[in-house]
């Protein structure tokens, strides 16, 4: 009876919650959580969004799936994918969606997550690529995006022919950002597209832009065979164990959510993104007999650099710096491009079964002229030669309840290792723990590596990362970890091993699935050089940052959320007087069903004593604009973007945001100096789909 009951109630809660959602409103919760996290301005979303946006339209089949599939989600653990496995493979076939309440460590939580992405159905889904049912439901999405800043920069000023040739404080393009992408998909299995981006401040059809835009990437891509089963020609992504021999595009780090710690590879995908620099180009296939896979991939790319050039041959003897901004402004900027060829090739041969999974990778990677960094302390150990190649092994691995992975990476150049072990484990439905390890050598080096860290890079750190979350009561859970880390040689602006901590809990209330509210405590320990420096030693001192914030969301209609933020920040260190700052953000979201349209507007205070202590916070903007800007100094931010959908397959995305600087007449330097204290924003995206 119980039984029943509890089914009645989550049927009757799920068909009132799931009919009042829209595929804009869930993916863009999991997008924000995910962004808030990066504490980067512009982070690369766009893979994590075009997974969910495909997976919103083509739900998977729990009774023919596999864990790549469920972990392509990334929304479970991997706990939680074997429970759901074995139970198939013990009592059968889901009957319906709600015998997910019957999981062991599937919580109404997890369950209400991953819903809108998942179904269940007794019939097996047509696997087989039939090239009439390719034309008929393929899909196809154009995107033109236009950006600007209508305040006129210094870098912008006119100047001579004479001043701008031989400066680097102005720019040789216009302000203006364009962005176009045209892409056909058909289900998972088949990509293809062409992405092009100018950045603000470079050419558009002439000087050094003669080709039009000045970021091109192209892809193709194939999924679903039984012996070939991908092929990627063009850009594409690899990613491979934990991270720390090769990983492209965007991986988790520290969050509240204990669980996203763990990487969840994606071994092959197309490229759709605009980062210049950490992608693939050339091809890969992924050959497979039974649960072995061999995955071989073969890269050659330009990348920008600078460094000592040969007067005679105009061609750098060795290189000092790699360029990865992806900007190609002023006459440096101009001079570095694609100055680097780097090549890389690799292999992959992995075994993958419900319970385990494990591999073991090797990947080669050159350079056209040898590495050489500048002879600085804190560079002694950094790579330098044409090429080096990494080893490395990966597992993972489902007892019971308990997950168990890692990766150790062998790096030939420096003859050094980077390991990371972990554990993850649901000990009861209202205890989930998370445990990391990791020991990055100082030596340790490979161009595309995401390894979990503190540090920029995987390298020269050890760690110990601990987490846990608890369900206090059905409206109540609280998340929390600490982690403790060290830096055994010197680091930029350290001149000393150094060591530091972070810790963060989270309480959570959660009544229901239109209200929720939270507490954050984040306090982050980091050792720095003191500014008292008399210019022969210099000490290192702890840098302490307390972060606090409130944070409520409430969906007052079915059509109307606000969403409230309020957040403090204080810096203490010896070498200067304490430093503060908070922010406040009201959000008004009105997205009625039967209009064509919906609004999103923010209003927001600020008011911090100086760039150290900014505050990161997640904007809303056009699909595919992923938007973290940091508030710092004293003023306010408003912004109002609109969607609009006409003829049923057009959208339309309007922004338009404004700073208000109450302290400062001038803002940033260089060529970005603006003068006075406003500094507003545009975007308008046109999106066509059919």
């Amino acid at each position: 009876m119980k039984k029943i009951k509890a089914l009645l109630v989550f049927s009757t809660a799920f068909a009132c919650w799931s009919f009042s959602q829209e595929r804009n409103e869930i993916i863009q919760q999991r997008i924000e959580f995910i962004a808030e996290q990066a504490e980067s301005e512009e982070p690369d979303l766009t893979n994590i969004f075009d997974q969910l946006n495909y997976f919103f339209d083509n739900p998977v089949n729990l009774n023919n799936t596999n864990p790549d599939e469920l972990r392509s989600l990334g929304l479970l653990t991997e706990v939680q994918i074997t429970d759901a496995l074995l139970h198939i493979e013990r009592f059968g076939k889901f009957i319906s969606i709600y015998e997910l309440q019957s999981l062991k460590y599937w919580d109404l939580n997890t369950i209400y997550l991953v819903l809108p992405f998942i179904r269940v159905d007794d019939r097996l889904d047509n696997v087989r690529l039939n090239f009439k049912d390719a034309i008929k439901n393929g899909k196809v999405e154009w995107f033109l995006r236009y950006q600007r800043t209508p305040e006129r920069k210094k870098g912008y000023n006119a100047v001579s022919d004479s001043v701008l040739n031989n400066s680097n404080g102005y720019y040789h393009g216009n302000a203006d950002k364009y962005y176009t992408r045209v892409r056909y998909t058909y289900r998972t299995n088949i990509s293809m597209g062409l992405t092009a981006e100018k950045d603000p401040g470079e050419e558009f059809f002439k000087g050094s832009q003669k080709n039009g835009f000045d970021f091109y990437s192209l892809h193709a891509f194939y999924k679903g065979g039984k012996y070939l089963r991908a092929v990627a020609a063009g850009d594409y992504q690899i990613q491979i164990g934990q991270g720390l021999n090769t990983w492209s595009g965007y991986a988790f780090g520290k969050s509240a959510d204990i669980f996203s710690t763990k990487k969840a590879a994606n071994l092959l995908r197309p490229y759709t993104s605009v980062d210049e620099n950490r992608f693939f180009r050339g091809g890969a296939a992924i050959v497979g007999y039974k649960k072995w896979n061999l995955l071989t991939f073969y890269s050659h790319k330009k990348a920008d650099g600078s460094g000592i050039v040969d007067s005679l041959a105009n061609d750098l003897e060795f290189v000092t710096t790699v360029d990865l901004s992806g900007l190609h402004r002023t006459n440096s900027e101009i001079a570095k491009k694609n100055r680097l060829k780097e090549q890389i090739i690799g292999n992959y041969l992995s075994y993958n079964s419900t319970r385990l999974n494990a591999g073991i990778a090797v990947v080669n990677q050159q350079y056209s002229q040898p590495l050489q960094r500048d002879t600085i302390p804190y560079n002694l150990f950094a790579f330098r030669g044409k090429s080096t190649t990494a080893v490395s092994g990966d597992y993972n691995f489902v007892v019971r309840n308990f997950n168990f992975f890692g990766e150790v990476s062998y790096s030939t150049h420096s003859k050094s290792f980077a390991q990371l072990y972990g554990l993850m484990a649901i000990l009861d439905p209202s205890v989930s723990i998370s445990v990391i390890y990791r020991n990055y050598a100082k030596g340790y080096y490979t161009f595309y590596n995401n390894g979990f860290s503190e540090g920029s890079s995987t390298q020269n750190e050890t760690g110990l990362f601990s987490g846990i979350k608890l369900k206090l009561a059905p409206a109540w859970s609280v998340s929390s970890y600490i982690d403790f880390f060290s830096f055994p040689w010197l680091k930029y602006q350290v001149d000393a091993p150094s060591k530091g901590y972070e810790f963060l809990v989270q309480p959570t209330y959660k009544p229901n699935k239109v209200f929720e509210l939270y507490g954050r405590f984040r306090q982050q320990v980091r050792q720095k050089n003191s500014r008292n420096s008399d210019g022969t030693i210099t000490e290192i001192e702890n840098v302490v940052q307390n972060n606090y914030r409130l944070n409520l969301s409430y969906k007052v209609l079915e059509s109307f959320t606000i969403k409230s933020r309020l957040e403090y920040v204080t810096i203490n260190r010896k070498s200067s007087s304490q430093e503060g700052g908070w922010a406040f953000t009201q959000d008004f979201l009105f997205k009625p069903q039967k209009l064509p349209f919906d609004l999103t507007l923010r209003y927001a205070l600020f008011d911090t004593d100086s760039y150290d202590s900014r505050i990161y916070t997640f904007e809303n903007n056009a699909q595919y604009v992923f938007s973290i800007p940091a508030y710092y100094y004293q003023g306010s931010r408003v912004y109002a973007l609109i969607r609009y959908t006409f003829l049923k397959h057009f959208n339309l995305w309007v922004r338009y945001g404004i700073y208000l600087y109450s302290n400062k007449n001038v803002l940033s330097s260089g060529p970005e100096e603006i003068k006075g204290s406003k500094k507003s924003d545009i975007t308008v995206q046109l999106r066509v789909n059919f």
